[in-house]
């Protein structure tokens, strides 16, 4: 199942929306490459996710 704006992990609720449209890209990128648990996905992608914005906003 692919994550969208609509369907997210509850993990992701309280992110900005920017980081978790972001985070949804990665998560949906990382269940491709991955076989491990989607709970570690969604850790994963949520910190990649928050990474890329804090170097977005330099």
């Amino acid at each position: 199942m692919t994550w969208t704006l609509e369907n997210f992990p509850l993990e992701m609720q309280d992110l900005k929306p920017i980081i978790r449209e972001k985070a949804i890209e990665i998560a949906n990128k990382l269940k491709q490459e991955r076989t491990v648990n989607e709970l570690a996905i969604v850790e994963e992608a949520i910190k990649q996710a928050e990474e890329w914005f804090l170097n977005l906003e330099g």
